[in-house]
C-alpha cells in the first residue's frame, strides 16, 4: 500500500501543498523563485520569503502538480474521532 504524504507551508494568506510522490524534481520552482523554493534548505519551502501573488504564479508552473495552493478555509477540517458507544466498552 502506498502512503500519500502532503507537506503544508503557510504564510498566513495561502498554504503551499507539496506532494513528494508526484514531484518530478524538474527544478522549475527553484529556478523561478529560489527565495521561496530551495531543496538544499530545511524547510525547503519558505512562503514568507516572497509576495503571495509571486508564489501562486510560480506554483501554477509546476508541471507535475506536486505543488498546489489552498486558500484559508478551502481545506476540510480534520475528522473528529467517532464517539465510542458506552455499551460496547
Amino acid at each position: 500500500m502506498s502512503r500519500s504524504i502532503t507537506k503544508r507551508y503557510s504564510n498566513g494568506e495561502i498554504t503551499v501543498l507539496w506532494q513528494p510522490a508526484l514531484c518530478r524534481h524538474t527544478g522549475i520552482c527553484f529556478r523561478g523563485l529560489p527565495e521561496v523554493f530551495d531543496p538544499r534548505r530545511r524547510p525547503w519551502i519558505v512562503p514568507e520569503a516572497a509576495r503571495t501573488a509571486a508564489i501562486v504564479a510560480q506554483v501554477q508552473r509546476c508541471p507535475s502538480g506536486a505543488l498546489s495552493i489552498v486558500q484559508p478555509g478551502d481545506e476540510p477540517a480534520p475528522a473528529e474521532p467517532e464517539p465510542k458507544d458506552p455499551e460496547s466498552i
